[in-house]
C-alpha cells in the first residue's frame, strides 16, 4: 500500500539522485525558464538574485488560502524571497522583488518544515517555489528523516521548468498554480516574461500529469491534485475565456479559483488600463467562462 504523503514512498537512493540532479542544475543555472547559466553553487546570482541558499521573509500557519488548503488549522506558509517574474502590480513587491528576509541553509529551512508541522498545519505551502526548486529539495530530505508527515503545496506562477518539476514528482502532492495570462503579450508587458503563456500552459499540463484532479478527505482538506489560480484583470487584459479553454481542454473538472481582488498595487499607476479594481460585469463575464469547471470561490 503507498503511503501518504507521497514523499514517503521515496527510497534514500531515489532522493539523494534528485537532490544531485537538482544542484547540477545550479551549477549553471537553468532551475527556471531564464536560464541564466550562473554558477548558483557559487553564490553567483542570475534574474532571481537568489544565490547558494533560499532566502525565506516570513513562514506562519496561513488561514486566508482558499478552504482546501487552509483547513481549520491553517496552511503552514513558507514565503520565499525573490521571483523569476516582475509583476507590475504585485501585492507582496517587497518580498520578489526587494528581497526582504533572511538566507536559510538546507538544515534551518528544514527546521521551518518542522515548526509549521508541530504548530498544527495541514499541509507544508512553498510560495513562489520556483527558483529555488533544489534548495527546497535539500530542505525536504532533511526534514522528512526529522518526522515531516503532512503534505506539500507547490504555490506557483507557474512559470517553472519541466525540468524543476519532473524533479518534484512524487514528493509534491498538491500543486496551487496561477495561470495569469491567455496569451504571451500580457505576459511580456505586465509580468516581464516573454513566454508566460507558452511556459505555464506546458508547466499546468506537467502538473496535472503528476496529481491529477483535486481530492478532499472528509473534512474538505486537499489531499492530492491540482487547483489553478486566475486573477481576473481590468479589461479582460488576462485574457480569461481562453485561460478556462485551456484549463478545461487539460480536465473539465479542473478546481478553478476564479478571484476578483484585483488592486492596482506597485507600480500599477503607470499603465492607466491596469489602474483600477474589475467591475461587477468584468468579473460575472469571468466566470461565466467557468462554468462547468470546479470553482473554488473563496
Amino acid at each position: 500500500m503507498r503511503k501518504h504523503p507521497s514523499y514517503l514512498n521515496l527510497s534514500e537512493e531515489e532522493w539523494l539522485a534528485r537532490i544531485n540532479r537538482a544542484l547540477d542544475m545550479l551549477s549553471n543555472c537553468r532551475v527556471c525558464p531564464h536560464r541564466c547559466g550562473v554558477n548558483r553553487l557559487e553564490d553567483e546570482r542570475g534574474y532571481c538574485k537568489t544565490g547558494r541558499y533560499a532566502i525565506v521573509a516570513d513562514y506562519f500557519p496561513h488561514r486566508g488560502e482558499e478552504r482546501p488548503i487552509r483547513g481549520k488549522r491553517g496552511s503552514g506558509t513558507v514565503f520565499f524571497s525573490y521571483c523569476n517574474m516582475r509583476c507590475v502590480y504585485c501585492q507582496n513587491h517587497t518580498i520578489s522583488h526587494l528581497g526582504e528576509g533572511e538566507e536559510l541553509k538546507p538544515e534551518d529551512l528544514a527546521e521551518v518544515f518542522l515548526k509549521l508541522q508541530r504548530l498544527g498545519c495541514h499541509n507544508i505551502n512553498l510560495v513562489s517555489p520556483s527558483h529555488v526548486v533544489p534548495q527546497i529539495l535539500q530542505a525536504l530530505y532533511i526534514a522528512v528523516k526529522g518526522g515531516l508527515r503532512i503534505p506539500i503545496v507547490y504555490n506557483t506562477s507557474s512559470y517553472d521548468s519541466l525540468e524543476s518539476l519532473r524533479l518534484l514528482d512524487g514528493i509534491v502532492d498538491i500543486y496551487l498554480a496561477d495561470f495569469k495570462y491567455g496569451d504571451d503579450i500580457a505576459g511580456k508587458k505586465y509580468s516581464k516574461v516573454r513566454d508566460y503563456h507558452k511556459v505555464a500552459l506546458q508547466a499546468i499540463r506537467e502538473m496535472y500529469r503528476q496529481v491529477g484532479d483535486l481530492q478532499v478527505d472528509q473534512e474538505g482538506i486537499a489531499i492530492r491534485g491540482l487547483l489553478v489560480r486566475h486573477l481576473v484583470l481590468p479589461q479582460d487584459i488576462a485574457k480569461t475565456k481562453t485561460v478556462m479553454e485551456e484549463l478545461r481542454s487539460i480536465s473539465p473538472r479542473m478546481a478553478v479559483n476564479v478571484m476578483d481582488q484585483y488592486m492596482p498595487y506597485y507600480q500599477a499607476y503607470k499603465y492607466p488600463e491596469l489602474s483600477r479594481r474589475i467591475s461587477k460585469e468584468e468579473f460575472r463575464k469571468a466566470l461565466e467562462h467557468a462554468k462547468n469547471l470546479t470553482l473554488i470561490l473563496d
